[in-house]
């Protein structure tokens, strides 16, 4: 089969489609007439479904098997499926060629979608992110993979905030990129968190190299917590939840008291996200809100950092 592809949405972000095909396709300006697009509801990812429009896209050739493979690989990812269409572009009309549509019945659309909005908040952690699904592609379904992108997805934008504003506890000039060197990686495994154990060395503070040492991580998001404070009251505001650690343990009592917290979603700021899971957990609106600080909680083995925060609120209600 050597039709062409008709991308839409995020594959028309040149960084993503090159993370997912390979190099070496070939792209032209097309459009699909029949098909509106918008959100997916309660998501950030695009879908087109049929409808009086036209959508705007990128028709794609020069594909061989390998690349079409990881598109309808990536596809099955996100959910979507092959499907027949006509594109056409400024020289041809009526062109065939197969698009991906979401899975089962047409979705009732949530919004539009914008490319140049969602490059700027999203593009490059899904470029991340498609890296590392692509690089299971051989060895995972797409439906397991499916499970595994959201957490993707955050593992990407918590790297790229971490390179973006490291860590307030750097106290000499040493880089990674400079004065940490992996010599082997291993994943063993990889669900909602992941845990890498790679074989590396390091620079010491004389100026020279370690022996190689082996070093396990679990790797999760970024993270918050918030004290909500009423100062009428003079009272602050615990959450008591079950927790795995504890457990895990061998506490006989796994429930542990603690300040709201939450895993910040991609494209989130820390800020917004004590306010939603304020309203998630607690119910409450927050006021202002006062930083306390940012930190490593357990830097020896979880790459877990944490923006912690007090928040003034109505907790009489």
């Amino acid at each position: 089969m050597n039709e062409p592809l008709f991308f839409y949405g995020p594959l028309c972000h040149a960084p993503l489609r090159a993370a997912v095909l390979g190099l070496g396709h070939s792209v032209a300006e097309a459009r699909l007439t029949g098909y509106r697009m918008g959100r997916l509801p309660g998501t950030r990812q695009p879908a087109i479904v049929p409808g009086s429009g036209e959508v705007s896209g990128l028709l794609v050739t020069g594909l061989d098997e390998k690349a079409r493979a990881r598109a309808d690989f990536f596809a099955g990812v996100l959910g979507y499926v092959s499907t027949s269409v006509k594109a056409r572009t400024g020289r041809l009309g009526g062109v065939a060629a197969r698009a991906y549509l979401p899975a089962g019945d047409p979705p009732e659309l949530d919004g539009s979608w914008d490319l140049a909005e969602w490059s700027e908040a999203l593009g490059p952690v899904w470029v991340a992110a498609a890296r590392e699904a692509m690089a299971g592609a051989d060895h995972v379904s797409p439906v397991a993979m499916a499970g595994r992108w959201p957490t993707m997805c955050m593992r990407a934008a918590t790297r790229l905030r971490a390179a973006r504003d490291p860590g307030t506890e750097i106290r000499t000039d040493l880089t990674a990129a400079r004065d940490v060197e992996i010599l082997k990686e291993r994943r063993p495994y990889t669900q909602y968190f992941s845990l890498e154990d790679p074989d590396l060395r390091f620079r010491r503070f004389d100026g020279s190299w370690s022996n190689p040492v082996r070093r396990a991580a679990f790797i999760g998001g970024d993270a918050v917590t918030v004290l909500p404070y009423d100062p009428v009251l003079d009272s602050v505001l615990l959450v008591e939840q079950f927790r795995a650690g504890p457990l895990m343990r061998g506490d006989p009592r796994p429930w542990s008291l603690e300040p709201i917290a939450g895993r910040i979603d991609p494209g989130e700021s820390p800020e917004d996200t004590v306010r939603r899971e304020a309203l998630e957990e607690a119910a409450i609106d927050l006021g202002a809100l006062h930083k306390v600080a940012d930190y490593y909680p357990t830097p020896g083995a979880v790459t877990e950092f944490l923006y912690s925060f007090v928040a003034q609120a109505d907790l009489a209600g």
